[in-house]
């Protein structure tokens, strides 16, 4: 029998909320997501289809509103056919042991990610130093933890194919977490970018609170490798998606999305980049 799947030691509940939390919204048809607290979950699949995915798995205790999010969206008793996860963050993590369990169903994560949700490797420590607001200094008490999947969980195929979303393919963007990864469709050039950049300013609590829109860097404070995030966002640029939606703020897309992306790229340093913080070296370029 395998072993149970368990959080980590430090798991808990975070008492952080923004004005868009519990908010859904239809970015397209097939592609629709839903804020818990300050995080975003994706459910891709028309409504009521039998064939759709969960992207990511939201805050920590928040499964009962997950449950009854696709439940209000695709019917009783029709489980997501997988969990896809964009990375292992305690935010994007937080309700999966209650999901895998309620619905039986596989969670997939890049290779590189599979140490931190199968219990062998603890996140670095988020950085309360770093440059930014309430959020980063609230930073110490996120959970860290590896949480243990075990068996549940498996590498998304190496060729970039992504189980049950027949149409998207993963692409490798880390510097946020070594395996992060984000999903792009290129019939319609959607975009699930995860947390390689985001589009609220998350260290900032007024901003998270407000939702106030505003294309950014991944989120500073858990960010360890700059320089691998800074050529994550210049290949998700590169691609002109239509559409994204990112781990953290509201969905962007047409020309908002595309001038906000050059300027991310252009002015990487300036929009993103911490002026200080542990994680930032002093030799970047």
């Amino acid at each position: 029998m395998s072993e149970p799947m368990s959080y980590g030691d430090d798991y808990k509940f975070i008492p952080a909320t923004s004005i868009g939390s519990g908010v859904g919204i239809d970015v397209l048809p097939d592609l629709y997501s839903h804020t818990i607290q300050i995080v975003n979950i994706c459910l891709v699949g028309q409504p009521d289809s039998k064939d759709f995915v969960l992207v990511d798995a939201g805050m920590p205790k928040s499964a009962d509103e997950i449950i009854s999010v696709t439940v209000e969206r695709f019917g009783e008793n029709n489980p997501p056919k997988a969990i896809i996860l964009t990375h292992g963050h305690f935010d994007h993590v937080g309700a999966i042991i209650e999901l895998v369990n309620h619905w039986r169903i596989p969670v997939y994560a890049h290779e590189l990610e599979m140490p931190y949700l199968t219990g062998k490797k603890r996140y670095p420590e988020p950085d309360p130093t770093v440059e930014g607001g309430m959020v980063a200094k609230m930073s110490p008490m996120f959970p860290i933890e590896p949480i243990n999947l075990g068996t549940h969980v498996e590498a998304l195929p190496s060729d970039g194919s992504v189980p049950h979303m027949p149409s998207f393919r993963w692409i490798h963007t880390p510097g946020h977490t070594p395996g992060h990864i984000s999903l792009f469709r290129e019939e319609d050039r959607a975009l699930i970018a995860g947390d390689a950049f985001v589009t609220v300013k998350q260290e900032y609590l007024y901003k998270v609170l407000t939702q106030e829109l505003e294309i950014s860097g991944p989120p500073r404070y858990l960010t360890t490798d700059w320089d691998a995030a800074r050529a994550s966002v210049e290949k998700l640029e590169a691609l002109n998606p239509s559409v994204a939606i990112t781990g953290h703020g509201l969905p962007m897309s047409g020309t908002e999305l595309t001038e906000s992306l050059q300027k991310l790229v252009k002015e990487f340093d300036a929009i993103a980049l911490p002026d200080y913080g542990k994680y930032v070296s002093k030799n970047i370029h």
